[in-house]
């Protein structure tokens, strides 16, 4: 299969050409910026350079954006420009070129304020049906791109899937606050319980999501570790998170007692895969239980894969105040 992967020079882009290549396919990565898993240099903004990179295509994995560490380095008018003209110019030149299936890489992101409930109010639960309510202009722009997504499927009968990841990015937490209190594999590591996934699993899930998108037409997963939590957890969870993780896992606190790390006071919201692994057949392997296992052996928490990408960076420049200066 030809399959074009936008954005083949970041994290998640390198990841799906890795195995795509390792798989057998013929992948052809474009992105503005040069690396050895792209074979094109160029923006999507450019209509008729997509129109080239399509030619032939079987399939599209978009994860080409302009993300949340950017919206403090780049005007609103630049994730327009990437995030939606750029996602429309593929969407129409994949019409054109006969492209049997479109993989859009959104973000949890696009939740925006619908993720914190107001304090005294239990945790949210947040599966597909939760409406968006975008905090900034990165969000803004991707539930943009989704609704172009299921436009084009509506009208132009294009195969398309939508996958809202959560965070898999191996850089420092941008809240100095949780920097300054936790280590980073702690943080980690307890993202995994509720908003967190590893990127050997959000590859596994754009390949399924190739797969099963002509039989779906459109679909709408969250792409999170399962949580080991359910809805009557959501109160408890906000007021005293540790009591909860402990049901779940007895030996975490030893674990983390031995490391010096800490569970989370309080958990505020929870993101839910179930869709995804009905519809899409997807089984991630990264939870918070496997992290548990790999941690008593003395192993590393990240897949084989997370590691040997590595950390890009999202800018040129390196931040004294942190990975990435915060709007």
């Amino acid at each position: 299969m030809k399959i074009l992967v936008t954005g083949s020079a970041g994290h998640l882009g390198e990841a799906l050409m890795r195995r795509l290549r390792d798989d057998g396919h013929e992948a052809r990565g474009l992105d503005v910026t040069a690396s050895a898993y792209t074979d094109v240099v160029g923006s999507i903004v450019d209509r008729e350079l997509v129109a080239r990179c399509l030619r032939g295509v079987d399939a599209v994995l978009h994860t080409a954006t302009l993300h949340k560490p950017h919206v403090a380095t780049h005007s609103r008018q630049d994730f327009v420009d990437t995030n939606i003209s750029g996602t429309l110019n593929l969407l129409e030149e994949s019409v054109t070129a006969g492209v049997g299936a479109f993989v859009f890489t959104s973000t949890t992101s696009a939740f925006g304020r619908a993720l914190t409930p107001p304090a005294g109010e239990p945790a949210a639960w947040v599966t597909e049906d939760v409406t968006p309510v975008p905090r900034n202009i990165y969000g803004t722009t991707k539930v943009a791109a989704e609704s172009l997504c299921e436009l084009f499927q509506l009208k132009q009968r294009l195969p398309t899937i939508v996958l809202r990841t959560s965070r898999f990015f191996p850089e420092e937490d941008d809240l100095k606050s949780s920097r300054e209190a936790f280590e980073d594999a702690n943080i980690k590591a307890n993202e995994l319980l509720y908003r967190r996934v590893d990127i050997e699993d959000v590859v596994d899930a754009h390949l399924l999501a190739i797969a099963r998108a002509p039989a779906l037409g459109f679909g709408r997963y969250i792409i999170s570790a399962t949580t080991p939590f359910t809805r009557d957890d959501l109160l408890q969870l906000r007021e005293d998170a540790p009591s909860v993780v402990a049901r779940y896992a007895p030996d975490y606190a030893a674990e983390y007692a031995r490391r010096g790390w800490r569970m989370f006071p309080g958990i505020e919201r929870v993101y839910v895969n179930e869709r995804a692994r009905a519809e899409l057949g997807w089984r991630p392997r990264h939870d918070f239980a496997h992290a548990l296992r790999r941690l008593a052996a003395g192993e590393d928490l990240r897949s084989d894969l997370a590691r040997a990408i590595g950390s890009k960076g999202y800018h040129a420049e390196a931040y004294a105040e942190g990975p990435y200066p915060v709007d």
